[in-house]
């Protein structure tokens, strides 16, 4: 299949205008999801927004109506394959094709490596791992047979790059997979114009940190300019990563720690 590469724009091209693209974000419902789909919904884009929590994915679309945008609430359990297919067809049904995919829900560890069971590390690994694949090769099925661009964003971690052994050892895991994912699949569809890319957050407030602190400790103190980062502070890399003006942008992850950790 012959590709025509040729831009429908001038460049350079900088803006972050999502009007016309349909996004689904999971793990909408709280932390860094949540603003997520708020944001891209201010850009212009029609949002699908998932989680386990229907009563969350209510606010979260209220929240958008109200602010003017579009969204529809899918209930999704990531560990359920043919409900992961289920939310691609509720967002296409509402909206049209899927072009914007950020693979946002995960869960951590938060236990010594030789303390996890089994059942943990299954699950970790279903909603860390296999789910994001499971989806971005879905979205992207669709996308090919379409004959559409689109773009995936990936939620990796700084402690992909960097573990300081206090706990979290099969999470840090799973993000460096996720790295590498978003690494192959860029090469893989890049022929196909689906830019695969990643954000590696450091420390920022939502409810997953708010569990961290409470077994650990603030870990702001330690840090260079002593604080936790707002997810406002995402909406940027975020927007460029989707929007044409990352358009020569596959295959990586980029990092927004506030030089929280070595390099």
């Amino acid at each position: 299949m012959m590709i025509n590469m040729k831009t429908d724009y001038p460049l350079p091209h900088v803006g972050h205008d999502l009007t016309g693209r349909v996004a689904l974000v999971t793990g909408a419902t709280s932390g860094l999801g949540r603003r997520f789909a708020r944001a891209l919904a201010a850009a212009g884009a029609a949002v699908g927004v998932a989680g386990r929590r229907e009563d969350r994915i209510a606010e979260v679309v209220a929240e958008i109506d109200a602010a003017g945008g579009r969204a529809v609430g899918v209930p999704l359990d990531v560990l359920d394959a043919d409900a992961l297919v289920a939310a691609v067809d509720g967002v296409e049904q509402a909206f049209g094709l899927v072009t914007i995919l950020v693979n946002n829900a995960g869960i951590p560890d938060a236990q010594r490596a030789h303390k996890i069971d089994v059942e943990l590390v299954d699950r970790l690994l279903g909603t860390n791992v296999r789910a994001p694949w499971l989806l971005a090769t879905e979205v992207a099925r669709r996308l090919i047979a379409a004959g559409e661009p689109g773009h995936i964003v990936n939620l990796s971690s700084i402690g992909s790059f960097h573990y300081d052994g206090k706990g979290a050892a099969l999470y840090s895991t799973s993000k460096a997979a996720i790295n590498r994912m978003t690494e192959t699949l860029a090469v893989e569809w890049a022929r196909y114009r689906i830019n695969v890319n990643a954000i590696a957050p450091g420390a920022f407030s939502s409810e997953m940190m708010d569990g961290m602190i409470e077994r650990i400790g603030d870990p702001s103190e330690h840090f260079p300019r002593k604080r936790l980062g707002d997810p406002a502070q995402l909406d940027s890399t975020l927007l460029f990563l989707v929007s044409p003006a990352s358009e020569f942008v596959t295959g990586t992850v980029v990092r927004v720690d506030d030089g929280q950790t070595p390099r």
